[in-house]
């Protein structure tokens, strides 16, 4: 029995080993890319296909703006048409008889231009130009945001890519020490003075850290693979972080601080600001219908036949027009109410709505400074646990091979010391990642 657990465990092992190596072969074959975040921002800035849409809308939305001005310009066009005319059948002895013929000119045709200059309207093409304005706004803001959102999710694979890798040293680190530990274990067995159950314990317990480690280059490579997507590199490719901003050197400035700062700068809350003025405006616009519309028209044409005054005649013609265009739409005082009671009721939903994403701002700010402090408080915890985790292996392993503590204590206090190492490297990341956060929500980021 105790022959088929050591070949059990052996074959474990070496599976294990196998499957290590193959993931480190193949991350080890790509050349890894060092690049800072500031780098990988800007490279999200220009391949994020999130990034590239908001883009080709914004400059959609410019080209409306345009067009809104061109409203102003007069509406000119020209037109022509030929015509072929029959004879006029005169019935002169009722319509049962044959009729004569009355001989007409049979070709007709007109060239003319026509052009209209709008005067007043109500100001509904300064209201429109208003409108596409804001929208081209909103649409800046829109992108703003993107970009945003994009960079705090770069940041976080950049992150996480950078945990797995402080993860990866940190394991391999402790195999290397357990590796000569099981050896010194192996020794002590030989000469009576631990179990062979030691052994196995502690062989499983190297075996199980070799599996974690092929979970981390996996997290590696997912990490990878998600980050490259954003800047528009390979799923292959390997990066390599070289930096980020360190938690002991950010200055936490007061919360009202932040807050007022999000009060200006805050995507979310200057896109709901600008979608009150679009309201605004467009109650403006529905009210405009209850007025006059004066505008200048013209048409100036060329004819054949001469058919205009009498006495006609087959002969070209030309004949200008110009005037003065007046018009008030007496229906808009009854079509109008409805339409203007509901354009007063949005503005009152989006106002409140505004209210409401002010609201929103403030409990974002204040759980992300919240966070981002809790965080600090981590790093310092983590960092006393590591003194106090390491002072008990010390002792532990001491007392274990000295023959007065048992085998599970050693592993158990080798687990303690490895998971307050990965808490301090969490608790460091997590502090990056909620400050990129709190930027976010404020609108610096």
């Amino acid at each position: 029995m105790r022959f088929y657990t050591n070949t059990a465990i052996i074959c474990v092992l070496m599976g294990l080993k196998t499957t290590f190596l193959c993931a480190q072969k193949q991350i080890e074959t790509r050349t890894a890319v060092p690049l800072s975040l500031s780098e990988v921002w800007q490279k999200a800035d220009a391949f994020s296909k999130a990034i590239q849409i908001k883009k080709t809308g914004l400059e959609a939305s410019h080209h409306k703006v345009k067009d809104a001005y061109a409203e102003r310009l007069p509406e000119l066009s020209v037109g022509g048409n030929i015509e072929k005319a029959t004879n006029i059948p005169i019935y002169e002895n009722g319509l049962f008889h044959k009729p004569t013929q009355h001989e007409v000119i049979h070709t007709l045709y007109k060239i003319n231009a026509e052009g209209y200059f709008n005067i007043y309207n109500g100001g509904k093409t300064n209201i429109n130009i208003n409108k596409e304005e804001v929208l081209h706004e909103i649409a800046t803001e829109q992108q703003n945001l993107t970009i945003s959102e994009v960079r705090l999710m770069c940041a976080a694979y950049y992150l996480e890519l950078k945990k797995s890798l402080m993860f990866k040293e940190l394991i391999m680190k402790d195999i290397d020490e357990q590796e000569i530990q099981l050896k010194e274990i192996i020794a002590f067995q030989k000469h009576g003075v631990v179990l062979k159950s030691d052994v196995l314990r502690a062989e499983l317990k190297l075996s199980r850290q070799k599996l974690s480690l092929v979970q981390i280059e996996n997290d590696i490579l997912l990490s990878n693979q998600k980050l490259n997507i954003l800047i528009g590199e390979p799923d292959d490719n390997k990066v390599s972080p070289t930096e980020a901003i360190a938690p002991d050197q950010i200055v936490l400035k007061p919360y009202q601080e932040y807050l007022l700062e999000s009060m200006d700068k805050s995507y979310p809350y200057r896109i709901s600001e600008k979608e009150t003025s679009l309201r605004k405006i467009e109650l403006k616009n529905v009210k405009a219908n209850v007025t006059p519309k004066i505008g200048l028209y013209g048409d100036f044409y060329f004819a054949n036949p001469q058919i205009f005054l009498y006495p006609y005649n087959p002969h070209l013609y030309s004949l200008g027009i110009f005037g003065l265009k007046a018009s008030f739409p007496i229906s808009s005082f009854y079509h109008n109410k409805h339409k203007t009671k509901a354009a007063e009721l949005e503005l009152h939903q989006q106002e409140i709505a505004h209210s409401d994403s002010e609201d929103q701002l403030r409990k974002e700010v204040n759980e992300a400074y919240l966070r981002f402090k809790e965080s600090i408080v981590r790093i310092a915890v983590a960092k006393a646990n590591i003194s106090q985790a390491m002072e008990n292996y010390r002792i532990i392993k001491n007392t274990y091979f000295n023959q007065t503590s048992l085998i599970t204590d050693l592993l158990d206090a080798d687990v303690q010391l490895l998971e307050t190492k990965f808490e301090l490297a969490t608790a460091q990341i997590t502090a990056q990642y909620q400050y990129f956060k709190l930027q976010n929500v404020i609108g610096i980021l």
